[in-house]
């Protein structure tokens, strides 16, 4: 009994309970697996658990998949894991869509709590220990001092505070990677946006900026930041905004004043990359590193998910000029168990990676209710497994860089 996966029920406080003789499930694409021993770790100490609201838990027993009295739990993992499979559920009629976040499935085994998931990264500046600690406050004010009236600081000191956003705090802890938002306008509208959605969606978990940062606000806190931290980073396309590329002219004018006051640290940019003209003037103006959100190297399903006013080929062409010009180029890869894994999806992305040959594919979980997404996205069983994806990635391309952060680049001088 001990060594069994038992499938876990929650009641409607909350509370978590194992439901002996049913063994665990989990979910890839839109099929149900019964999950094994290699599929799980133990529960990442800094997860979350939550419940899955008129959604009741699957479980297995004599070879059938039966819905169980209680409703679905999920794990909702921190950075540097990787979900394999989703949680398993049977969604009631009137359901209303899940929250943006990456559900993952979790069973009992061994008497512990394990989830569905690959350590696909390790990185301490991450650690969540780290942050939120009592003197923040105090390290804000001494931001908002040295510099007054910059509404960056505003931005991201509420980010700080309200939304526990470990980049905007990074500026008050003087390290790292620091956010720097400022595009209150984008040119797509992804399913999974955190600062804007919809009214028939999920309300956001943050709030997009309302301004248009100058180029001096932008570049004296990017002078700051760069001259204070070790490994700093000064990055743009945070979760608060909409595309920074549509900011090019502030962004490229404040990158070549920072430059010009500090050749420290790294200039970085979170990027759609599907406005070529505004990438290019950053990139001209300085940029060491590019991030680019991407979910498929397929124009049709690119386009089911970002619903942009670009297409697929603008991207490549932003990421094409960026490594002409020795920019490093990762791919923040949107991950979804029994879509990017596809073989279908893997053609495209072994000639996606073949013309393109970005140094990095940073994995995110992708955070989106799993029933919404393949209600949009065509059916497909025909996929590798999570695992096997991964695999074949490293296989293929010995040279890439599969991970989940970002990781510092530039040396200090």
């Amino acid at each position: 009994m001990k060594n069994q996966i038992l499938a876990l029920i929650a009641d409607e406080h909350g509370n978590i309970f194992d439901v002996p003789n049913f063994e665990a499930v989990g979910r890839v694409g839109e099929k149900f697996f019964k999950l094994k021993p290699e599929d799980l770790i133990k529960l990442p100490d800094s997860a979350d658990l939550m419940f899955l609201p008129e959604r009741r838990a699957i479980g297995f027993k004599r070879g059938e998949f039966v819905p169980l009295k209680g409703r679905a739990v999920s794990a909702v993992l921190p950075q540097g894991y990787t979900r394999t499979h989703l949680p398993a559920f049977k969604k009631n009629s009137h359901a209303q869509i899940l929250p943006l976040y990456g559900y993952t499935a979790v069973a009992l085994y061994r008497d512990e709590l394990y989830v569905a998931a690959l350590c696909t990264d390790e990185n301490r500046k991450w650690d969540p220990a780290h942050y939120n600690g009592r003197e923040l406050k105090k390290f804000i004010r001494r931001v908002k001092r040295d510099l007054p009236d910059n509404r960056i600081v505003e931005h991201v000191a509420h980010c700080s505070t309200e939304w526990h956003c470990l980049t905007a705090q990074n500026l008050f802890y003087r390290r790292w990677e620091c956010g720097v938002p400022t595009s209150p306008t984008c040119n797509a509208n992804c399913l999974g946006c955190i600062s804007l959605q919809s009214s028939e969606c999920c309300p956001s978990p943050q709030s997009r900026i309302t301004f248009k940062p100058t180029p001096d606000e932008i570049a004296d806190v990017g002078i700051y930041h760069l001259s204070h931290a070790p490994e700093g980073i000064v990055s743009f396309g945070q979760g608060c905004e909409g595309e920074p590329s549509l900011q090019a002219d502030n962004i490229s004018a404040a990158i070549k004043k920072i430059r010009a006051t500090t050749s420290r640290g790294q200039i970085n940019i979170n990027t759609n990359a599907g406005f070529s003209e505004g990438i290019k003037k950053i990139v001209d103006a300085g940029l060491n590193s590019m991030r680019v959100s991407i979910i498929s190297g397929r124009d049709d399903n690119y386009q089911k998910y970002y619903r942009a006013a670009y297409k697929l080929d603008a991207v490549k062409n932003s990421i094409r000029y960026a490594l002409s010009k020795n920019v490093h180029v990762s791919l923040n890869m949107l991950y979804m168990p029994g879509f990017n894994d596809r073989a279908d999806e893997f053609a495209a992305w072994k000639k996606f990676l073949s013309e393109l040959p970005v140094q990095m594919i940073q994995i995110r979980n992708l955070n989106y209710d799993p029933d919404e997404f393949f209600k949009i996205m065509p059916h497909d069983e025909n996929f590798f497994g999570t695992r096997k994806f991964l695999h074949e990635l490293k296989k293929i391309f010995p040279a890439l860089t599969v991970g989940n952060f970002s990781h510092y680049i530039v040396n200090d001088e």
